[in-house]
């Protein structure tokens, strides 16, 4: 490290309590971070949430002469900008040059030849708390790659936005990129002890552990509020749609618009069919939301849940009374298997189907998610 890195220090630090007050991520905490990468080569997983202030985490890190070899990109590119789904290309920063290596694509996960030259992975993403928000199922290829490869990871850790426990935990039968562990739908955990759950449950490859360090947030702990000072991804732009994500995300299975396509994604729901509700809303091809949206360039009606009073956590009423007005008709599932996947059990799809209530449903994963709770005591660091 250079001289010119003691300089700088405090001045980052300052902008930190002016844009974080009485919060500093694991990222804004260099006094722990730096003394961990001097003379250590670095590979970056991050994207446009990975921020240290108001300035990226790797700006900050190559200012203070960290030596960052590669950039290590999840699903929406390391802009945050490309659509839900889209497979996303190797490339370079255009600021720095440094290669940019996609984790969401054909390679989810960084090969032992792309870490040949690195001595320690530092993750830094904002999630959202869901199990199938995909930022955890990368962190969990990354931890894999570094527990095969022989490197260091470091989880710089974030408050959750989301923080509850609730939903079914996930069956074994049910894993995939939208769900690798048997964790509930709110998993209530910050990514940092998720990373520590993963390996002291043995989860990786072969029950394999990674040389883990985590840096703990500092003023915040469960059950505090936190608000998210950018978009974790193109279409959760504010608390409000960050809120209802969990629950709205199921209806990714069906035809029903829940707003993609808009300016208010994941904040309305509703179908081309007047006898849906009195609010309407038309999708359209948006670049950085959606432009493929579900229902595109049709007249939608539902409802409105912008200003909508929220209390957060997991339900099933949107999607119960959605089901209701389409007439429980089977068909409504268009994609079942993906709905299973979501809710990581196909039970819950069969019993909705039957006619069980919430109340019913919730019934049938309380014993499991009692485990999990108890479990997860083993991991929080708040």
């Amino acid at each position: 490290m250079k001289i010119k890195l003691f300089y700088i220090i405090p001045v980052l630090l300052l902008s930190f309590v002016t844009l974080q007050a009485g919060v500093k991520v694991g990222a804004e905490r260099l006094d722990i971070l730096l003394p961990l990468l001097q003379q250590k080569r670095v590979a970056l997983v991050v994207n446009h949430t990975s921020q240290v202030g108001n300035i990226h985490l790797l700006d900050t890190l190559r200012a203070l002469d960290v030596n960052v070899k590669t950039i290590f990109s999840p699903e929406h590119g390391f802009r945050g900008d490309a659509d839900a789904g889209k497979t996303i290309k190797d490339g370079r920063d255009e600021k720095t040059g440094i290669p940019i290596v996609s984790l969401y694509g054909r390679n989810k996960k960084p090969t032992c030849t792309q870490l040949q030259d690195i001595d320690v992975i530092l993750f830094d993403i904002q999630d959202v708390g869901a199990r199938f928000y995909t930022y955890i199922s990368t962190m969990h290829y990354v931890m894999e790659a570094a527990a095969e490869c022989g490197k260091e990871m470091i989880v710089l850790d974030r408050p959750n936005p989301n923080d509850f426990v609730d939903g079914p935990v996930l069956l074994d039968s049910m894993k995939s990129f939208v769900g690798m562990h048997p964790i509930p739908v709110l998993h209530g955990l910050t990514v940092g002890e998720l990373a520590r759950m993963i390996n002291g449950e043995g989860w990786l490859k072969n029950r394999m552990k990674t040389d883990l360090t985590v840096i703990p947030v500092e003023g915040w702990k469960h059950g505090d509020s936190y608000s998210l000072p950018v978009k974790p991804s193109p279409n959760l732009p504010n608390m409000q749609a960050t809120r209802l994500y969990p629950s709205l995300c199921l209806f990714e299975a069906t035809q029903v618009s829940i707003g993609r396509g808009t300016y208010f994604p994941f904040q309305v729901i509703g179908y081309p069919d007047p006898e849906w509700g009195s609010f309407s809303f038309t999708p359209r091809s948006l670049v950085g939301y959606d432009t493929s949206p579900v229902q595109k360039d049709k007249a939608c009606y539902g409802i409105d849940l912008r200003d909508s009073v929220f209390e957060g956590g997991f339900t099933l009423r949107f999607f119960i009374d959605a089901w209701n007005k389409a007439g429980k008709k089977s068909s409504f599932f268009q994609r079942p298997r993906w709905f299973d996947l979501l809710m990581g059990t196909p039970q819950v799809r069969r019993l909705l189907v039957e006619g069980k209530s919430e109340a019913e449903l919730r019934k049938l994963w309380q014993p499991e998610l009692n485990k999990y709770k108890q479990m997860r005591e083993k991991y929080l660091l708040y």
